[in-house]
């Protein structure tokens, strides 16, 4: 038998990459109508695996943010693979990838998290 197993349309038939960047725009949507202008400029990527030439940490990189720096304007990365590795179930993924995002974010606005969204609580200690 071939073809889909799932028909299209149904959450199922959706790809792995394909559900991440839904939970990620959902994200990003929310955090646009709590700042507003200050996303504007930011430019958001999903990649699958950081790169790690030259990585001299014991440590995987979950996003990366950078601020605006000569004519080029803030970007913030998600790396969807280390980021569905540490999530066990979606919602654990939902919360991961809001965490992610608002730290990011924060670095590349120069800001403290908490000023990206109060509900941000960081790591505990």
């Amino acid at each position: 038998m071939r073809g889909p197993l799932a028909p299209a349309g149904v959450p199922i038939a959706r790809s792995r990459a394909a559900s991440f960047d839904e939970i990620a725009t959902a994200v990003v949507a929310r955090l646009d109508r709590r700042l507003g202008d200050a996303l504007t400029n930011v430019q958001f990527l999903v990649r699958d695996v950081p790169d790690l030439d030259g990585w001299d940490r014991d440590w995987v990189p979950l996003g990366s943010g950078t601020p605006a720096e000569g004519g080029v304007p803030p970007r913030v990365v998600l790396y969807r693979r280390p980021i569905e590795t540490r999530a066990d179930g979606t919602l654990a993924l939902r919360r991961l990838v809001f965490e992610v995002l608002v730290e990011q974010v924060a670095d590349a606005l120069g800001v403290d998290p908490a000023d990206v969204d109060p509900r941000y609580h960081g790591e505990e200690d």
